[in-house]
C-alpha cells in the first residue's frame, strides 16, 4: 500500500510496503496509468511549486538552484510510483522552511486541506537548528513516519545524482560516507528499491575517488 493508503500501481507485501517496480534497475514504475494521471490532476500541486519558486536564487553546490532540486525529488518519488499528494506536495517544499526561514509558514498552512499533514511532513524532514546532521538522520531512522523515510531518500538520491558534478573531493567523501552509513538505513526499512539505486550511486562515486587518486 502507498504511504496515502491507496492501492499502488502494483501490489505491495504489506500494509506499508511501498509500490512494487516492475523489474527496471533504476527501480521505476514504467508508464503512469490513467487512474494515476487522474490522481495526479486532481492535487492541486500549483500553490506549492509557486511556494518552491522562493527557492530559486538559492544555489547548490553542484550547480543549479534549490527550487530545481525541489522539483527533482518529486519527480523521483513520482518515478517510483508514489502518487501521495501530500508526499508530493511536501517534496516540492521540503527545503524551504530551512533555507528560507522567514517564510510565512501560514501560506503553507492555508493553501488547502491537506495543508496541515504537508506541514508536518516537511517539518519533518526539516534539521532543527539544535540538531547536529547525524542527529537530524538518526530522528528520522527511529521516529520518522514512512512519508519521511521515503522523501529523505528521494532527496538523497536527488543529491547524490547531483554529486557527480561536485569537484570537492573531501565533500565527496564525506557525503558518500554519510550516505552509507546514515541513509543506507532509513531507505532499508522505506523502500528497498530505493536502497538498491542509493548503493549503486554510492559506488559509482566511491570508484571515481579510486580512479582520480590513481592518476
Amino acid at each position: 500500500m502507498t504511504t496515502d493508503g491507496s492501492a499502488p500501481r502494483r501490489p505491495g507485501s504489506g500494509p506499508d510496503a511501498a509500490p512494487s517496480g516492475v523489474g527496471r534497475p533504476d527501480g521505476g514504475e514504467g508508464s503512469m496509468d490513467l487512474n494515476d494521471m487522474l490522481r495526479l490532476k486532481n492535487m492541486h500541486l500549483a500553490p506549492y511549486i509557486q511556494m518552491a519558486t522562493a527557492l530559486i536564487g538559492k544555489r547548490r553546490r553542484s550547480g543549479g538552484n534549490m527550487f530545481r532540486h525541489q522539483i527533482d525529488t518529486m519527480a523521483i518519488l513520482m518515478d517510483y510510483g508514489y502518487i501521495d499528494s501530500v508526499l508530493l506536495k511536501a517534496s516540492v517544499i521540503h527545503d524551504l522552511l530551512e533555507d528560507v526561514p522567514d517564510f510565512d509558514r501560514e501560506v503553507i498552512l492555508n493553501t488547502d486541506e491537506e495543508s496541515p499533514d504537508v506541514y508536518k511532513l516537511v517539518l519533518e524532514v526539516t534539521r532543527r537548528p539544535i540538531e547536529t546532521k547525524p542527529e537530524f538522520l538518526g530522528r528520522i531512522l527511529e521516529f520518522g513516519s514512512l512519508r519521511a523515510r521515503v522523501l529523505k531518500c528521494a532527496d538523497r538520491i536527488s543529491n547524490m545524482i547531483s554529486l557527480g558534478y561536485v569537484t570537492d573531493v573531501e565533500f565527496i567523501r564525506r557525503y558518500t560516507d554519510e550516505t552509507d552509513s546514515r541513509i543506507f538505513p532509513i531507505a532499508a526499512i522505506a523502500d528497498e528499491r530505493m536502497l538498491v539505486e542509493l548503493k549503486e550511486l554510492v559506488a559509482t562515486r566511491r570508484e571515481y575517488l579510486a580512479r582520480r587518486f590513481e592518476i
